[in-house]
């Protein structure tokens, strides 16, 4: 007995001598998943990219991604916090995550965000769509901004200039649409592309704010009923079957040459590999905006990621990866998982070599150009003049600026009686 007890003691001084020096094993990692709404075979590749390079750097830590869908994710993040299951990391966009902040699920990062600031210096209307009750509850990633995309060639043969107000702008459509061709393409169904082309017609007829300063609403206004008339009458000269579009149909209704037009955040990677590819034709401009307004502009959305574990050393894990991705010679590589659709939001990714050096950006620098300046004068419902209302996600996550549309398109009724009804639907909505 005294050999065996003698063999485990000298066994277990091994151990002790040993066990500290070994390579952790894979079950000692930390694994983090993160989910996104990037579903495009080539954004996630570019993702699991850089990915690959982050785990193969840091042999303790584990990323894992999965690309889910923004027409289930406002019911499938809810449903995976309450059973236990929710990732690490979830990419949002501002009126999505006050959703997720008020099931306690969101950690607050502002300290992680002063920290990646003074490195990189966010632009600070990133970080303010995310910052409000005391706190910023993601981290900026990347901008999106809506632009007017045309054919210089198709507008040039039909003699018509590129508008800038409403006016022109009925009037080019009206010219451009002609035996199979459409003046201009945009949705009408009840979703958040016909909510995004609806915010653009309202902020170009000055009814960008749906919220009054003491937090009440005030869509229904004279500005927002304008808007929507306005809209009724562009979708006169849009084809039949957009009512039922997405993003997707729209850029490829533009790429087939149906569309003369489309509002969209950006459509270089189809035009560049289903249309003629062809920069010097490529024609993007501001939205138009009806004469008189002062601050026209666009919708714009920044989106960030949020943080929702409160293990400590998953949330440590986290913060590195996003720290990984926000280095210039990562982050224009991350941002051109989509050449142009997503915008820098920091001063040094605006700048660095890594974002401008991609081949599908190099060649169409103009266009990248204009949609940056154009970002400069983006707003989001519900984020506008310094304010933050973080029950514009429950109006969001219903599409009722959409249903609101659908009222006038679609029911026939009159922007007026419909704008009544959707400020009714909104109060509802928040009670």
């Amino acid at each position: 007995m005294r050999n065996n007890l003698a063999k485990s003691i000298v066994l277990l001084v091994i151990a002790l001598l040993i066990l500290p020096h070994m390579p952790a094993t894979a079950q000692e990692k930390v694994s983090i998943t993160f989910w996104h709404m990037e579903q495009p075979p080539y954004r996630v590749e570019r993702f699991q990219t850089l990915i690959d390079e982050f785990n193969a750097a840091n042999p303790d830590i584990e990323v894992k991604q999965e690309a889910q869908n923004w027409g289930e994710i406002y019911t499938k993040a809810p449903a995976a916090i309450a059973a236990g299951n929710a990732p690490e990391l979830l990419f949002a966009i501002p009126d999505f995550t006050p959703i997720l902040r008020d099931l306690g699920a969101v950690q607050p990062v502002e300290d992680f965000v002063a920290e990646l600031d003074a490195q990189h210096k966010f632009y600070p209307a990133a970080v303010a769509q995310y910052t409000y009750d005391d706190h910023t509850w993601a981290v900026p990633l990347w901008n999106m901004a809506h632009s007017l995309w045309y054919r210089k060639s198709v507008f040039e043969e039909a003699g018509v200039e590129v508008p800038a107000t409403w006016d022109e702008w009925l009037a080019a459509v009206e010219t451009l649409t002609k035996e199979g061709q459409y003046g201009i393409g945009v949705p009408a169904n009840k979703q958040l592309y016909t909510d995004q082309t609806v915010y653009d017609l309202m902020i170009n007829g000055g009814a960008d704010e749906i919220y009054n300063p003491d937090g009440t609403l005030r869509f229904n206004n004279p500005q927002t009923v304008e808007a929507f008339d306005m809209y009724s009458q562009l979708y006169r000269f849009s084809p039949p079957d957009s009512p039922g579009w997405t993003w997707g149909e729209a850029e490829a209704c533009f790429a087939n040459r149906t569309c003369a037009m489309i509002l969209q955040f950006t459509v270089i990677t189809t035009y560049d590999t289903q249309a003629e590819g062809d920069p010097e034709d490529l024609g993007v401009a501001p939205i138009p905006y009806k004469e008189g307004v002062e601050t026209p502009g666009t919708i714009s959305y920044v989106n960030a990621v949020m943080i929702l574990t409160d293990d400590p050393a998953k949330q440590a894990a986290a913060k590195k990866f996003i720290s990984f991705l926000l280095e210039p010679e990562n982050y224009g590589r991350f941002l051109n998982a989509e050449p142009g659709l997503y915008l820098p939001v920091t001063e040094d990714g605006s700048t660095a070599e890594s974002y401008w050096n991609d081949p599908l950006v190099v060649k169409y620098k103009s266009q990248v150009e204009v949609m940056l300046d154009n970002s400069t004068s983006g707003r989001l419902f519900g984020f506008t003049g310094g304010n933050t209302f973080p029950s514009i996600a429950t109006i969001s996550a219903q599409n009722l600026l959409a249903q609101t549309l659908q009222m006038v398109v679609i029911d026939g009724m009159s922007p007026a009686d419909a704008v009544e009804e959707g400020q009714a639907l909104m109060e509802e909505a928040i009670e």
